[in-house]
């Protein structure tokens, strides 16, 4: 069955600014979903199938997609594919899968087949990747968020090991012919990291701990890259 048959009709997107109380709620909503998610969905092993490509079992739920809320998406909301992406800026095996999802963009999300939905997962060892993430969010603020996404992975290594970041990405705000004030007005309010510490919180508790971690629906890649994924996405396209 499609992704699109199995999902459920979901909320708008979390207010900018919520009460204490709206917080603690939310935390349980996402604690509650996830954990049941992870239970009976993340731990089942993901198999072989034809061309050694991977495959779920038949009674393996769907990714609660009530959750997509806490990424960033792109794409028809009814398709029947939706690729997922858990990943960290300052991620150098990322940056590399950043090529595959760029591609996937142009050949099936533009088209109207796919959609693709990014979260943030920034890694603890990483200095610099939730100062990233916030980056990618602000621009989104002024409609240029997957262009920020692009120029993140695509100059990680200008930036990863700098000290202070911050000037590097008010630089790409100016290249991208952002508002340079807003933008670094909403960096130094931090203004998202609420929404990139849910966007975290989801794959803590689906105990997603490596990037990239992919989805092609409900089915893990173990090999992420343009080959594997275009081959899942289009036998998934295919069995619609």
């Amino acid at each position: 069955m499609g992704e699109a048959k199995r999902r459920q009709e979901t909320g708008g997107p979390s207010p900018r600014k919520r009460s204490r109380k709206s917080l603690v709620f939310t935390g349980l909503v996402i604690v509650a979903v996830a954990v049941v998610a992870a239970l009976y969905y993340l731990t089942q092993p993901s198999l072989t199938g034809a061309g050694d490509l991977p495959d779920v079992s038949e009674d393996t739920p769907a990714f609660p997609a009530e959750l997509d809320r806490y990424g960033i998406s792109v794409g028809p909301e009814d398709a029947d594919v939706v690729v997922r992406e858990f990943a960290d800026y300052q991620c150098p095996a990322c940056a590399s899968f950043a090529e595959a999802t760029e591609r996937l963009k142009e050949e099936y999300v533009e088209p109207g087949k796919v959609r693709f939905v990014f979260f943030d997962l920034p890694l603890p060892q990483h200095t610099h990747s939730t100062s990233a993430a916030m980056a990618a969010r602000c621009a989104g603020d002024q409609d240029q968020y997957w262009a920020m996404h692009h120029r993140l992975f695509e100059e990680q290594s200008s930036w990863e090991s700098v000290s202070d970041a911050s000037e590097r990405f008010a630089g790409y705000a100016d290249d991208l012919d952002l508002n340079n004030r807003r933008f670094k007005r909403c960096m130094e309010s931090e203004l998202h990291s609420e929404a990139v510490e849910d966007s975290r919180q989801v794959a803590i508790q689906l105990q997603i701990a490596s990037t990239p971690t992919v989805l092609v629906n409900n089915i893990p890649l173990n090999r992420p890259g343009w080959e594997q994924l275009s081959a899942v996405v289009e036998r998934e396209l295919n069995e619609q």
